[in-house]
């Protein structure tokens, strides 16, 4: 018997009582049948940052945002564009930090420390971090020119995969963004970095599986975070949102001045802008 059918027989069983004898002595039956039950224990209280702070995850419609604040009630916004989403979310409360799950911070030539460093934090989810391709290489019009383009800016040592090619758009999306002039903090972070802190190991289950989602919501809520139910249609998958919810959480510790960054002094290359992963 499944949990929807055990509900069904239980309305049913008790619109019978009420019919046999009455809703008082119901009522004192169903009490009485309750009061065996151990109540749940309390859960942690929610993540209360002092300021707006918003996580935001790359997704299939473009880019979707959790945004938490003093309230402790998430609220999920999706739209095509970075600068699209930012506006969306003003219209309900101004983000102080705003943490991206993106490069930030464009490498001219070789690897970013950042990525380096991410990856030895995550045992296991090494391969989660990809590094990130030189800028010569995102701007480069078609996949075949980026992987030359990268390797002829890192002296043939690498090439680009395809998943980072694929994220170009959305790469180059934010660092226009950036270098425009956001009005918040922005800082990058990397999902796995910041479940794996949450949880005090890397979650090894792949987070589009059951057990990876219900272990990453188990591990939000644990601390403090609720995120709110997925649906499909909404232009983006439960595990972005999952994603999205872990970078909030990044964001609230980073508005509160203790997160870590890797490096722990920030690279940074030709277009001035600091290239570390916080979490």
């Amino acid at each position: 018997m499944t949990a929807d059918d055990w509900r069904r027989e239980l309305t049913s069983l008790v619109g019978r009582g009420r019919e046999a004898y009455g809703d008082d002595a119901t009522r004192e039956a169903l009490a009485s049948a309750l009061a065996g039950l151990t109540a749940p224990p309390p859960g942690p209280e929610p993540l209360r940052p002092d300021r707006p702070v918003l996580g935001v995850d790359a997704c299939a419609l473009g880019w979707v945002g959790l945004l938490l604040g003093p309230d402790g009630r998430p609220t999920v916004h999706v739209a095509p564009t970075i600068f699209g989403l930012l506006q969306l979310v003003r219209e309900n409360a101004e983000p102080a930090v705003v943490a991206i799950d993106i490069p930030i911070g464009l490498p001219d030539r070789g690897t970013r420390r950042a990525d380096v460093e991410a990856r030895r934090q995550l045992r296991g989810k090494a391969s989660s971090v990809f590094s990130t391709p030189t800028r010569s290489a995102l701007e480069a019009a078609t996949y075949e020119e980026a992987r030359a383009a990268n390797l002829a800016a890192t002296g043939g040592a690498s090439s680009v995969s395809a998943q980072a090619y694929a994220l170009a758009a959305k790469i180059l999306d934010v660092d226009t963004w950036i270098r425009g002039g956001p009005g918040a903090d922005v800082i990058e972070v990397h999902p796995e970095l910041s479940f794996a802190r949450m949880a005090g190991a890397p979650l090894l289950a792949p987070k589009r599986t059951e057990e990876g989602a219900r272990a990453r919501r188990e591990v939000l809520l644990a601390h403090g975070l609720a995120v709110p139910g997925w649906f499909t249609g909404g232009g983006f998958a439960e595990d972005d949102l999952l994603d999205a919810a872990a970078a909030a959480w990044t964001a609230a510790r980073h508005d509160m001045g203790v997160s870590e960054s890797y490096p722990s002094d920030p690279e940074v290359f030709s277009d001035q802008v600091p290239a570390a992963i916080r979490v």
